[in-house]
């Protein structure tokens, strides 16, 4: 599945259950972070100098509304390009990404897919057998659909003709999980997803979307704003 130089590190941040994932050619040591968060900043930036990693992008799966993103920290140490989906619209940006785009670090390519729903920009993220799907596709949930462009009509049309239809061996990856699971496969999350497994229509889905009664983010106020502007608001 993976290249022998494919090297891959999944980091956690407590506060708010956010996955953090480090990708690299250890030949050319070319390497892409993926949702990094500010308070974990210094541990990140360790294990790139630890290992002697050439960072070349920063790639966000969305603005994030409950954690302020290190993508900016990160660019003004490494000078690495920050990437979002086109939809985002984020002026801060250095490379806005458009569906099937793919981007390069040493032998390995990793693919943009555009996967709204959640918000307009959410894109999640293919690379040797992996997908990293941010909010849009949670293991046995997905994203909220009630605020910052959500739509569950959009959601269930981009996982299901995005994502579900990856080989069902593919590694799920997701930007969050608060019940201390760390990964799934497409095959998995077909079957059993609790919102969108098992041969659920679009409209199952969206009865359960406008069902679910969820508090606002915490951090929401002040996490948006800032993440509109590489978290260096």
């Amino acid at each position: 599945m993976s290249g022998s130089n494919f090297q891959f590190f999944q980091l956690f941040e407590h506060e708010s259950s956010t996955y953090t994932y480090l990708l690299m050619d250890s030949e050319s040591k070319e390497a892409i972070i993926i949702d990094p968060v500010s308070e974990t900043f210094e541990r990140d930036f360790r294990l790139i100098e630890e290992l002697g990693a050439k960072l070349k992008y920063v790639l966000e799966t969305h603005v994030h509304a409950d954690h302020v993103t290190g993508a900016g920290k990160l660019r003004e140490k490494t000078s690495c390009k920050v990437c979002v989906g086109s939809g985002a619209k984020i002026s801060c940006a250095d490379i806005l990404l458009d569906d099937s785009q793919e981007l390069s670090f040493g032998s390995f390519k990793i693919k943009a897919l555009s996967t709204p729903g959640h918000t307009d920009g959410c894109t999640s993220y293919y690379c040797e057998g992996r997908v990293f799907t941010g909010d849009a596709l949670l293991i046995r949930a997905c994203g909220r659909t009630d605020f910052q462009q959500g739509s569950s009509a959009r959601l269930y049309d981009s996982i299901h003709q995005k994502l579900f239809s990856l080989p069902e061996e593919t590694i799920v990856y997701p930007a969050h999980d608060y019940k201390g699971v760390t990964s799934s496969s497409i095959g998995l999350e077909k079957k059993f997803n609790l919102r969108l497994g098992g041969g659920k229509t679009k409209e199952d889905f969206v009865k359960i979307m406008s069902e679910l009664k969820l508090s606002p983010p915490k951090k929401i106020e002040i996490a948006v704003p800032a993440n509109l502007l590489c978290g260096q608001g």
